[in-house]
């Protein structure tokens, strides 16, 4: 039977990260927190169970999970945020994995709850990730804020039921600030990419975004939120976009 590690990167989650521990420690053999340097009293929940509670300054999403995959004991990881927990059939899958490991990574799909209503649609479910992996397979790779793991070539994946489930937003306010500072920081990422802002992605894209989110992936079936999750979708990349012009034009 393979020994399971499972990893979180944490800042300021002392209302979800009790949650989270409670809902892995009876499916994995570690758990290994890194924390940005909390404000609020995650550090001290943590320490009240059996973890291994490491301080790094935030390198970046994809750094900092990268670096947190160096710290786990074993090769097989189940990968958590700290707003996210595994249901109870998830749990079930996981512990049956432990003995009948067969792929080199597997597929989950998330489950997200926005300001009290889980979200069937919107292009927010079944958003599959890749959450439980051998970590010499791959790596966390993409484009911050928006990291994924990615195994490597001829790898191979499979899925498990259940769902991990995420608190993301409680507030509509709390919505707002995220599309602020995740515009900002993946507009910092295309212009270190060397991406352009020109005015027909300005209009065209967060147009796109709106329509994707509330017609194709049937947004409109989740209601008022179905609505405000195509509107902010189409807000963020609309921000992304200005904010990648500002930047071009700071540096001419």
């Amino acid at each position: 039977m393979i020994k399971l590690s499972a990893v979180i990167i944490t800042f300021n989650e002392a209302l979800n990260i009790e949650r989270c521990l409670k809902s892995l420690i009876p499916v994995v053999d570690e758990i290994v927190v890194v924390d940005s340097f909390s404000t609020d009293n995650t550090k001290e929940i943590c320490l009240n169970y059996n973890v291994t509670f490491i301080e790094q300054e935030f390198l970046g999403y994809i750094q900092q999970k990268n670096f947190a995959l160096t710290k786990t004991s074993s090769n097989y990881v189940v990968s958590l945020d700290g707003d996210e927990a595994l249901s109870d059939t998830l749990q079930k899958s996981i512990l049956k994995l432990k003995s009948n490991w067969q792929k080199d990574g597997y597929y989950i799909k998330r489950y997200n709850n926005f300001c009290g209503q889980w979200i069937n649609h919107s292009g927010w479910y079944p958003d599959k990730k890749l959450r439980v992996f051998d970590k010499t397979k791959g790596s966390w790779q993409g484009i911050n804020p928006h990291d994924s793991y990615k195994l490597s070539d001829n790898c191979s994946s499979g899925s498990l039921d259940g769902d991990i489930l995420h608190w993301n937003y409680k507030t509509y306010s709390e919505f707002n600030l995220s599309t602020e500072k995740f515009s900002t920081i993946s507009a910092s990422s295309y212009f270190e990419l060397g991406k352009k802002a020109p005015l027909w992605k300005i209009i065209l894209k967060p147009t796109w975004a709106f329509f994707n989110a509330y017609i194709i992936r049937l947004g409109i079936l989740d209601g008022f939120n179905g609505f405000v999750i195509a509107v902010q979708t189409a807000n963020i990349t609309f921000l992304k976009y200005i904010k990648l012009r500002e930047l071009i034009n700071l540096k001419q």
